[in-house]
């Protein structure tokens, strides 16, 4: 199984790479005022595919955070729970005789 997904990067990367190497062709990505920014097109998929990624984390970001704090608190409640149903140790009846 392992092998297999070695196998199955291995291709993915070389599908990429052979993409990249047949797109190095310069654009120009074109901005509001007459800004223009021209680079190989691999580049520029490159550089949004980051942002996007960067994007998505900094959205998730705010959801992990307060899973965390909710996680902490179920286990601090978790555990004041379980030792306050702990048995308080008693001592045995005084024996009659």
């Amino acid at each position: 199984m392992r092998f297999l997904t070695w196998a199955i990067r291995l291709a993915l990367f070389v599908v990429l790479l052979a993409f990249a190497a047949k797109n190095t062709d310069p654009v120009t990505l074109r901005f509001y005022f007459n800004l223009a920014w021209q680079a190989p097109l691999v580049a520029l998929l490159l550089a949004f595919f980051a942002a996007g990624t960067v994007l998505g984390l900094a959205a998730m970001f705010g959801t992990y955070l307060a899973q965390r704090r909710e996680i902490a608190r179920l286990q601090r409640s978790a555990s004041s729970r379980t030792q306050s149903d702990a048995p308080v140790a008693s001592q045995p009846p005084a024996a009659e005789g």
